[in-house]
Formats: structure tokens, sequence, C-alpha cells
């Protein structure tokens, strides 16, 4: 958990901070534009894509659990110090946009060897604007309707998410993909299912709210948002808090100081209680989602009784090459797509797991076709990004349209290859697939194995991020009526 280093607001976080961020409602320009010397884009499907598909880890010899787990988090202190994709770009500063050192007063409460995340320097985090942000995350007012917020489809104790196969919006409307968990969200290097756009927290969190394909809370307009939010004068308060100092304020009652130290002109309301702020607390909220406690954690850090026998024979079996998962799983954050502080360039994947395979030459039901969506390239049907594993066991069902139920489901699925759909409009076999990933070749495996596999991920379940209070909802009941 973080904790702020003074100052007021029970938040996970740390201290205050300054400047800002451009707005970017739905650019995806924008986006692509924020950071480009920073990311690498990898994606594991049929080699004639001429993609990367060579392995790049090796995997632990089989029964050397705690040195595995150990390595584990070490794979963390690495980040710390060189943290590069292979072939990366040497970083240069003047890729960075300008700005001050992102929250150089907050301080981040993570273990050893755990490297913070990446903080854009237009949105440095402070204690007051993650708790402005929690207020926002768990607030119906961000709603049309003001009966749904983002806790709606993201839940804490399903790790935020919402225990559906597919998210339902404010209105009803069912989406095509189901709510990504928000665990460790700060560290995705893309914050969508097969988006490489979105890289931003800050650049995502407008797209629930305004998006209307699908509809997720609804709002119309910019002005509808503010207008509610200038009618509080309680969120008044904590913008001005959070983003007053910006336009000069030094007191969270919105006045100012000249140099004399005499009172100046307030802070007007309207100059902090912007939807760019609003995305900027949502994303300062959302970066102390940081789950780091499990099991598995406490026993890298030496706690050879945090799991159990079958939890390590699951482990040895998680990081074998025999059956492949690290691959896409790896690294501290269990997923081979991630961001943080000190990175030289982000790790941009997506990746082909067999999971549909409708016309026998790969392709992926038109209504949720990955990364071929947006480049309308065939040889990209079916790349998703491969999310973290991390509390795993609490955010069924899984995969990208949640069309398998169980982990055991799951592991199945792999273990042969691909799933096999008899009939219905997306029949075919996805172990036949030309384009799934190199590997996703299928195991062998035992009914005992699979049942210590599947305790292995029950042992990545964080329990202290499923009830932390900071990320928790700050209303005893929240209100659902115009306040």
């Amino acid at each position: 958990m973080n904790r702020p280093a003074g100052p007021p607001v029970a938040s996970p976080a740390r201290r205050p901070a300054g400047p800002e961020h451009p707005p970017m409602q739905h650019d995806l320009s924008s986006a692509a534009a924020t950071t480009p010397a920073r990311r690498r884009i990898v994606a594991t499907g049929h080699e004639s894509t001429g993609r990367a598909s060579s392995r790049t880890r090796s995997a632990p010899a089989s029964g050397a659990l705690l040195i595995a787990a150990q390595a584990f988090a070490a794979l963390a202190l690495a980040a710390l110090s060189l943290t590069a994709g292979c072939g990366a770009e040497p970083h240069d500063p003047r890729d960075e946009p300008p700005g001050p050192d992102p929250g150089a007063d907050w301080v981040w409460d993570l273990p050893a060897g755990i490297p913070a995340p990446h903080v854009p320097p237009d949105n440095p985090m402070s204690a007051a604007s993650v708790e402005l942000g929690r207020f926002l995350f768990h607030d119906p007012i961000l709603s049309r309707n003001r009966d749904f917020s983002c806790a709606s489809c993201h839940i804490q104790a399903l790790a935020f998410t919402d225990g559906l196969p597919r998210a339902i919006g404010s209105t009803g409307e069912e989406h095509p993909r189901g709510s990504m968990s928000l665990t460790n969200v700060a560290y995705n290097a893309t914050l969508n299912w097969a988006n490489p756009h979105f890289v931003l927290l800050e650049q995502q969190a407008s797209v629930p709210i305004f998006g209307d394909d699908p509809i997720e809370l609804g709002l119309r307009s910019h002005e509808e948002l503010t207008e509610r939010l200038l009618a509080d004068d309680a969120y008044v308060q904590r913008f001005v808090a959070a983003f007053g100092s910006e336009l000069g304020a030094s007191r969270a009652d919105g006045n100012t100081r000249d140099e004399r130290g005499g009172s100046a002109e307030p802070v007007a309301p309207e100059d902090v209680v912007t939807v760019r702020n609003v995305t900027r607390a949502l994303a300062a909220f959302q970066r102390t989602m940081t789950s780091f406690d499990a099991p598995w954690d406490r026993y890298g850090r030496g706690d050879r009784g945090a799991i159990s026998d079958a939890a390590k024979r699951g482990a040895e079996l998680f990081f074998s090459e025999r059956l492949e998962c690290f691959h896409c799983h790896g690294g501290f954050n269990l997923s081979s797509s991630v961001d943080h502080d000190g990175l030289i360039a982000a790790e941009v994947s997506f990746h082909n797991n067999g999971l549909y395979n409708v016309d026998g030459a790969g392709a992926y039901p038109a209504r949720n076709p990955g990364l071929a969506e947006l480049t309308d390239d065939p040889a990209d049907h079916g790349l998703f990004r491969a999310p973290t594993l991390r509390n795993i066991a609490v955010t069924a069902p899984y995969m990208h349209d949640g069309s398998l139920e169980t982990l055991e489901d799951v592991i199945r699925h792999y273990a042969r290859g691909g799933t096999l759909t008899a009939d219905g409009p997306n029949a075919g076999d996805g172990a036949l697939s030309p384009l799934r990933s190199p590997f996703v070749v299928g195991f062998i495996i035992s009914d005992d194995e699979v049942a210590d596999l599947i305790a292995f991920l029950e042992a990545l379940t964080d329990e202290s991020f499923l009830t932390r209070e900071d990320l928790s909802s700050p209303f005893d009941d929240p209100p659902t009526a115009p306040r």
C-alpha cells in the first residue's frame, strides 16, 4: 500500500505536486505521439506475420522453486537498473515531454525490487489528486443516469473486474469484451484488450465517461460533467486542493497569496473543475492500485511456508518450457506487456492464443477480431494483450470475451493448443489456426498437475489488495440522486 508522506486525505499514496495534462478526449493520435520512442510492439502469431516470435526468457530448472521465486523478485531488481526490450533504441531524454519530476514528493510504498510506475511529467502524484480520484471512481455522478460508477464494472473484491463474461454499461448495453482487471494497471504498456494507442490512464479515462460505442457511463458532453461537479461544493474544494496550486493557490480554501503574503484573487472553480482534471485525478488514483503481497510474493521474499507444496509444484510447471506459460506471463507483473519508471522501452505485446478459428484461416469472430480491428490486417486476427495473472483466481470468467469459465478450462485450452468450437457461428478449431502463437503448441498434463497449476495460480491472489481501505468507496451509500 502507498502512504502519503505528510498532508491530509486517507489515500494510498504520497504527497503534493504540480503541472498539467493536455486535453485528450478521444484522439488516438495523441496517444501514439505521447512517448513514441518508449514503445516496442511485439506480436506472437504465425511467423509469416514477420513479427517477433522468438523466445526471450529462459525457464527455471525443475525443482528450484525458491530460486525461481527469488529470480521472479530479482527480475524487478534488474528492472530498476537496466529494463529494456531486446533491440530497443537508447533512451534520449529529449523524447520525454518537458516537465518536473513527476511526484518528486510522492513516496511509493513498494516492496524492495519493484520499480515505480511510469508517471507522466504533466500529472505528478499527490495525496489530494489521488483522493479526488477515489471519490470520482466510486461516484455515480460520472454516469448519465447517476446510478453507475467506474466501480460498477471494476469491483475491488474481484480485483476490479465485474465477474461477467462481457461488461454491461449504464444503459444495460452488453459490451463485446469483459472488464479488465485494474490490478497493477499503472504497469500496463497498453490499457485495452487490443489497442496499442491507449497508453496513458489520463487518456483512457475519457472513453468510459463519454464513449458511445459501446456506452459505458454514457455522459453526453464535457459540460454535463463539469456542471454536475461545479454544483457540488465538496467536489469544488477537492479539485482546488488537488490542482489549485497549479494556478498559484496556496490554500485548500481556494485563495491565493501575493508575494507580500496578502490575500489575492480566489481560484475560479471553473478553472480547476475541468474534464482534464477529472481524468488526471482518476489516473492518479488508479496508479495506486498496486498489488505485490500475494503468497507467491512472500515466498519469493523468503517465507518458505507462504505457499503449499501443490503450489510449488504448480510453479515448476508454470515456469517450465514444457508448458510455456511464462513466455507471455513473465516478469514481476506476470505479463509480457509492461511499462514502468526507468524502462528504456516499454514492451507492447499482443498474442493469438488459438481461442478461435472461424474460417480455417485463423479469423476471430467479427465482433472481436483483436488488433485486426484497428489495422485491418487479416494476419492480426486474434491478437490480444496478455493481462497480468496477479489475482487471476478472482477474475473469472476468462479471455477477452469470458468464453472460458474456470481456471481449469483455461489450462485445458492451452493443453490442447487451442479451443475447439464444435458448432455455431464461431465453429472452428483454434489448434489448427495458422495465426496461433508459436508458444501455444499444446502439452500433455495430468489431472494432478492441473490441480497443482491451479494451486499456484491461486497463490497469486493478494487478499490485502481486495480489501485495502484506501482503494475502497469513500461513500457509506454511493449517491444515486442529484446532489
